[in-house]
């Protein structure tokens, strides 16, 4: 998604404490950075405005969750949708962080110790050109960065409305041994998340008629 530079993004990125400006001095040892370290640390890749980890994040205060995007309009949006969240809860933000990196480097800022049981991808661009499909979030080529520093049994969940890049997907996830536990062609007719958290993206897809593909990967390695 483009979005239009902001600039008071850097700013209140910078002056926030649950946002992180320096994410590889945190490799294997991103659960010191939260009030509580012993709890589940998961993320989620490509976060965007971040209104899912606002209702996530406030939703599970037993977990600890790191968001990741690339574009500083993107997570100054989010860094505000997550203060909106907690302030209406009556909680600190103490279990989100927010991170600006390149998720094809992901493997700079972290590594086994880190103990990532969840990793949740919603509506990723697809990059639909052969030559870029190696981008995509899904891909067999990030699915290996990604074993690098996930749990035993750790899970994937995955959301989209591009029926190409979901049935690729499948393919990436079978051949980086992800079994495929939960999946389904229309996710308002089938659900298969105990609670699933509505999107940007998908309440625009889901008024357009369009379905919404997810699954749940779990990793055998």
């Amino acid at each position: 998604m483009r979005i239009r530079y902001k600039k008071w993004a850097r700013p209140e990125l910078e002056a926030s404490k649950f946002y992180e400006d320096e994410p590889e001095k945190w490799k294997g040892k991103w659960k010191e950075h939260f009030k509580n370290p012993n709890l589940p640390f998961m993320l989620e890749l490509g976060c965007g405005k971040g209104q899912f980890m606002a209702k996530l994040a406030v939703e599970n205060q037993e977990v600890n969750y790191l968001a990741i995007d690339l574009v500083d309009a993107m997570l100054g949006l989010a860094k505000r949708n997550i203060e909106e969240s907690y302030q209406a809860a009556n909680l600190e933000p103490n279990n989100v962080m927010l991170t600006r990196f390149d998720i094809e480097r992901i493997g700079f800022i972290l590594d086994k110790k880190d103990e990532v049981e969840r990793i949740y991808i919603n509506f990723c661009n697809p990059w639909p050109r052969g030559k870029h499909r190696k981008k995509r979030l899904t891909h067999t080529r990030q699915l290996e960065k990604y074993k690098e520093f996930l749990k035993p049994k750790a899970e994937i969940y995955f959301k989209t409305d591009d029926d190409e890049l979901f049935e690729a997907s499948l393919t990436y996830f079978k051949e980086t041994n992800f079994e495929i536990v939960k999946k389904t062609y229309d996710l308002q007719q089938e659900p298969i998340f105990t609670k699933n958290i509505e999107t940007e993206h998908e309440k625009m897809f889901s008024e357009q008629g369009i379905k919404i593909k997810a699954l749940i990967a779990k990793a055998c390695f």
